[in-house]
């Protein structure tokens, strides 16, 4: 009769800690050669060795090395594609807010604006909002309003005039 044995299961976490002395040096460089910083290194090679543990027994012997290796680069192109994403939704820096009063001032004002163009009539209004919040040419203006482009520009004329007059008197 033929006794067929099964081999002795490897102690795993002997295993992984043999290649874990063996081989953290050299899978950290690597690391920090992707992602240029050394605790997100370590980080991609404790997760690599934290995963190996779990799949613990390989099929071969020389299979957990090349298995650590590819975790690493794989995990480290993982950390770089997370850096870009982050990057891409850092909001842009504000500068330090103004002071109260001078943020109710400026509000104020944009208010008293807001309120003299709307009492301006539409056509009015219209080419002046083209003109100076969309800064438009008095041509393209034109073109989207539907007149001549010194019908703009005499529209523009006037209402600036009218607009001043209004906010003079309201301060």
């Amino acid at each position: 009769m033929v006794s067929i044995e099964r081999p002795a299961p490897v102690d795993a976490q002997a295993a992984v800690s043999e290649l874990y002395r063996q081989h953290w040096v050299g899978l950290v460089r690597l690391a920090v050669l992707m992602v240029d910083d050394r605790q997100a290194a370590e980080d991609v090679v404790q997760e690599a060795f934290a995963e190996l543990y779990r799949r613990w027994p390989l099929r071969g012997s020389d299979a957990a090395l090349a298995y650590l290796r590819t975790a690493v680069v794989n995990r480290s192109r993982s950390v770089l594609r997370r850096r870009k994403v982050a990057r891409l939704y850092i909001p842009p820096h504000q500068a330090p807010h103004a002071s109260a009063e001078s943020s109710a001032v400026l509000g104020e004002e944009r208010s008293q604006v807001q309120q003299a163009l709307q009492a301006l009539p539409r056509r009015t209004r219209e080419v002046l909002v083209l003109r100076y919040y969309l800064d438009l040419a008095f041509a393209e203006i034109a073109q989207i309003l539907g007149i001549s482009e010194s019908s703009a520009r005499a529209t523009s004329s006037r209402g600036l005039a009218i607009l001043t007059e209004r906010l003079k008197e309201l301060r």
